[in-house]
């Protein structure tokens, strides 16, 4: 897919180990969305894995209390406005105070699984625009949702919605720690083991 200017190999290969385990019921479309860039890069990218396609490559904004520039703390609270990192299903979607918006379900307990109950959802902002970036050095921030720029909203979350796989990165010790979906891979990394045919990925419950 050509991936190597547009996305982290170790978010990828996070992403491929949820999207083998996990086994979304729409699996033609994996979305990840990479918390160690800054706001000021395209750190959204929407992959068509049929089709070994980019479809979308973006800036999305993070949590106020994640951080300024860049997303450093995460919270699965009520009340954090922080961003949730791991794993989520797409769901329906709405027309509420931000527009056109796509439900999230947080599919990791502890980690990310009050997303719904914080109606954190993907939606449009226009404090996530190059204007933005212009005027502040960064982007604006949400309440924890992943907001996108209006201008690419409708045909991304029509994309993605009902079913798809998002993950969401930061090469964080603590989501590490908790989830139960990514483990550690050797230096030869879950790409190469499935190339010799060792699948040692289970089923989530």
């Amino acid at each position: 897919m050509n991936l190597e200017s547009v996305l982290k190999y170790e978010a990828f290969e996070q992403a491929m180990q949820g999207y083998q385990t996990l086994q979304p019921k729409y699996d033609h479309i994996l979305t990840v969305i990479d918390f160690t860039l800054p706001s000021t890069e395209k750190r959204m990218v929407v992959l068509d894995m049929k089709n070994e396609e980019i479809l979308f490559h973006t800036i999305v904004s993070h949590g106020r209390n994640s951080g300024d520039k860049y997303a450093r703390s995460f919270s699965n609270k009520h009340g954090s406005y922080q961003s949730s990192l791991g794993f989520y299903e797409t769901e329906n979607t709405y027309q509420g105070g931000n527009g056109y918006s796509l439900v999230l379900n947080g599919l990791e307990k502890g980690i990310n699984d009050q997303a719904k109950a914080r109606a954190v959802v993907i939606h449009g902002a226009d404090y996530c625009s190059e204007s933005f970036i212009k005027s502040t050095g960064r982007l604006g921030r949400s309440y924890g949702c992943p907001a996108l720029p209006r201008h690419v909203t409708k045909p991304i979350i029509n994309k993605i919605k009902n079913g798809t796989l998002l993950y969401i990165y930061a090469d964080n010790p603590g989501y590490m720690a908790s989830t139960k979906i990514v483990q550690p891979t050797d230096d030869q990394g879950l790409l190469a083991q499935h190339d010799m045919g060792v699948d040692s990925l289970g089923t989530l419950n």
